[in-house]
């Protein structure tokens, strides 16, 4: 027995009569717009049937229609780019499709351009470089961007260790100890033209030379960019004092990382015994002759920094194939015309001491050459009233020293020859150019600030002579912690390009 079947209310049916109706007047008036507007070739932009369906943006910020939503996502997240027709749209959080080559920038297209190196005026001293842009930039990452033509640029964010933080550093670059009022010289940061130059990350450092060793070979300078690196490091991590009197050493045990040092005023062997004209006493440069000081201990290291050059404008002779063939502040008369004076002989020692490191057989790592490091003396000399006092920011242009550019040509050509003398071996030969950059840093060295004695003189006394001053080493913290920042760099590049 069948129930009884209901009939609906006279109401209902009337109801459901109207809203068939209404639908199909609807789809009739959507068919009819979409037959006249192909049929006259509509202005809209917008011509296809999915055109004028809803556009869906999805919690992760895509644009998707409802296609996409059932399971074919062709669609582009945020940042990423969609390659349709030539074109590479951007889009935004909103979901709203930006054509970047429109010109408008969106919110998204601001942050990204911002982490890119986009032209600015050399004028504009106010920006300050995104610390995270380096995973953002493709020629950080292939190892194609010139990391020495820039521009210098404040950054308010301030130095990454103080005079406070760090127990090593020399009194003589202690500028905030020894009394310097001024501390915008901290502050300021080198943005190259065409990448980012990232912040120094003192982790990321132990890492890359976790069981490693690396070692500053040279003079006084050298100390002070070895002094920097371990400031920066000691932030995270405390290194146990492990040198002596032939080599300075610093571990960091989380790593096993040992940084060093050995002195080296010319890089080439040195002796104080006479040989030829020259008497004993006098220091005798033996150019073709590389210092064992350091090569004895060249095996050990993974990485070396050579630096030198400041020694050669003291009192010295040249000795070239066992002849002594020049000096400096020292020649007979009755030897005549002297066969090389100290700039060519810088030269020869340059490619002498590259090509004894990179062809010894026992030497597998990367050498480092650490351009001229350029001073600032005005008025004379370090010893006759040379001055870089009241220097508070970098210059606006560099005045050409005919020295520092002489030394600086002399020592990239002998690093050129020692190139081509490496043959196989040449790819272990980095160039570390920081001579111009760092022509216009004349606000960072200690100046009169040498010592915390409360009674130094500071200023030009009533003659206008300037008190005694340091114009070629660098302040801590300072431009010196670039250096530092590149060093990483370098070395970041030819380990991850050893591992491809």
């Amino acid at each position: 027995m069948s129930l009884p079947g209901r009939k609906a209310p006279a109401g209902v049916s009337g109801v459901r009569r109207c809203l068939v109706t209404i639908v199909v007047s609807v789809l009739a008036l959507v068919l009819t717009l979409v037959v006249i507007s192909l049929s006259v070739g509509s202005s809209l932009p917008r011509t296809s049937l999915q055109d004028y369906l809803p556009v869906i943006v999805s919690s992760l910020g895509k644009l998707s229609s409802p296609e996409d939503a059932g399971g074919n996502r062709n669609s582009t997240a945020v940042g990423e780019e969609l390659v349709q027709g030539g074109r590479e749209p951007l889009v935004e959080q909103n979901g709203q499709g930006v054509d970047v080559n429109s010109g408008q920038p969106s919110p998204v297209t601001e942050k990204i351009e911002r982490k890119e190196p986009d032209p600015v005026d050399p004028g504009d001293t106010t920006s300050t470089p995104d610390e995270d842009s380096s995973k953002d930039s493709p020629n950080a990452e292939q190892g194609t961007c010139d990391l020495y033509h820039g521009r210098w640029v404040l950054d308010t964010s301030g130095p990454l260790y103080t005079n406070n933080s760090c127990p090593i550093i020399t009194q003589m670059q202690n500028c905030q100890g020894n009394g310097r009022p001024d501390k915008e010289y901290e502050n300021w940061r080198w943005k190259p033209e065409q990448c980012i130059l990232p912040r120094f990350d003192a982790r990321k450092f132990l890492e890359l030379m976790r069981g490693k060793t690396l070692a500053f070979v040279g003079d006084s300078v050298a100390r002070n960019q070895m002094e920097s690196l371990v400031c920066l490091l000691w932030q995270v991590d405390v290194p146990q004092n492990r040198g002596n009197k032939r080599m300075h050493k610093w571990l960091f045990k989380s790593t096993s990382t040992t940084i060093a040092r050995v002195w080296s005023s010319w890089l080439v062997h040195r002796s104080t015994e006479a040989v030829g004209i020259a008497p004993k006493g006098i220091d005798k440069v033996f150019l073709d002759v590389p210092d064992e000081t350091f090569m004895d201990f060249l095996p050990r290291f993974d990485v070396i920094v050579l630096s030198s050059g400041h020694w050669f404008a003291k009192r010295s002779a040249y000795v070239l194939n066992g002849n002594v063939v020049g000096g400096q502040l020292w020649w007979p008369r009755q030897a005549g015309k002297m066969q090389m004076n100290n700039v060519d002989a810088f030269g020869v020692s340059v490619e002498t001491c590259l090509t004894s490191v990179v062809t010894n057989p026992n030497f597998t790592g990367l050498a480092i050459v650490r351009t001229w490091s350029p001073d600032h003396y005005e008025g004379g000399a370090w010893n006759t009233g040379g001055s870089c006092t009241g220097k508070v920011k970098p210059l606006d242009e560099v005045v050409r020293n005919g020295f520092t550019d002489a030394m600086y040509s002399k020592q990239v050509e002998g690093f050129r020859k020692a190139v081509k003398n490496a043959g196989q071996h040449s790819s272990r030969l980095k160039l570390m150019d920081i001579t111009e950059p760092f022509a216009f840093r004349a606000d960072g060295h200690p100046g009169p600030y040498r010592s915390p004695d409360p009674n130094k003189k500071t200023q030009r006394g009533p003659d206008g002579k300037p008190p005694p001053q340091d114009c070629l080493h660098w302040c801590m913290p300072g431009p010196v912690d670039t250096w530092n920042e590149m060093l990483l760099e370098i070395i970041r590049r030819e380990f991850e390009r050893d591992r491809s």
